[in-house]
């Protein structure tokens, strides 16, 4: 009996024994907002290039920033952006041996969620409307 429940055991934990937590989802999220920057440093690149091109080339990616799918694309790189900071951050204060106790844990995942939307919407309402 021991053998067959030994054999169907796996070998090492993995997502389907845990059960998600606050901290194991904005590691993930940490991760993927990492992901992220790539593509939006692309964006970036791609702007400034235009830029150096010359007004034809730049009113093309200018126009394509300001359409919705362009704010919407800004709008997931900032907060992209934000949020990997902010996780780095926690992750500084961890290194500095600090937060590790649960409620401590839990506080610095939810200040780095917070954070992170809240200066994204401060970030793009100040673009919006002080223009």
């Amino acid at each position: 009996m021991n053998e067959i429940i030994e054999k169907r055991r796996p070998l090492s934990p993995h997502l389907s024994i845990y059960r998600p937590m606050l901290t194991m989802v904005m590691s993930i999220a940490h991760r993927m907002t990492g992901g992220a920057l790539y593509v939006g440093t692309l964006l970036l690149v791609w702007y400034l290039v235009a830029a150096a091109s010359g007004e034809g080339a730049f009113a093309a990616v200018s126009w394509f920033m300001g359409s919705i799918l362009g704010q919407l694309i800004l709008l997931g790189f900032t907060f992209a952006l934000l949020h990997h900071f902010f996780g780095g951050v926690r992750h500084f204060i961890w290194d500095m041996g600090y937060g590790f106790g649960h409620p401590m844990r839990e506080w610095l995942a939810w200040g780095t969620l917070i954070c992170s939307a809240t200066f994204t919407v401060v970030i793009f309402a100040a673009a919006h409307f002080l223009k």
